[in-house]
């Protein structure tokens, strides 16, 4: 990685975002979500609004990665962040998601957030599970066989947290 750097994103990245989420959720072996998902339906999951945020990992003006921080829960669960992470497939084992764990973080920090919960990391994930072990999250429980891998089956869904 020569000049990687983090910051907002802006409705101009979208086009540069979609193909690094199409090709995450088309896998089908990191996300919940539909592998026959829409762009228009995956902008308005990925592209947060207050107090949510979204973020891109760039190199210069090629976009490599993405995050998004939001509320966990509303009202009285609204101080613990959640945050989903997609990193293009050129990018992965470059640092691109450490550089995004650690940015979305200091986000969730300045804006109040007092913890950070995953609700559904896949347990064969197992890249994703140790770079959030790293930063300092925890496992608080697994649902067993909550993610049906295209390859492996019926997987479990870790749930992790840390505090901030």
């Amino acid at each position: 990685m020569s000049r990687v750097g983090v910051r907002p994103a802006t409705e101009a990245d979208w086009p540069a975002i979609w193909p690094i989420v199409e090709a995450v959720v088309q896998a089908g072996e990191t996300y919940t979500w539909p592998r026959d998902l829409t762009e228009s339906a995956a902008r308005a999951i990925w592209m947060q609004t207050p107090p949510g945020l979204t973020l891109v990992a760039v190199d210069g003006d090629r976009v490599l990665g993405s995050a998004t921080i939001k509320p966990n829960q509303p009202g009285p669960g609204s101080h613990v962040a959640n945050a989903g992470f997609m990193v293009g497939p050129a990018a992965r084992g470059r640092g691109v998601g450490r550089l995004l764990g650690e940015a979305a973080l200091d986000q969730a920090r300045s804006a109040g957030f007092r913890a950070m919960q995953f609700n559904a990391v896949v347990e064969t994930n197992t890249t994703a599970v140790a770079l959030w072990k790293s930063l300092g999250f925890t496992v608080v429980g697994t649902v067993p066989g909550a993610f049906d891998h295209p390859v492996q089956g019926l997987v479990g869904l870790h749930i992790m947290h840390r505090k901030l």
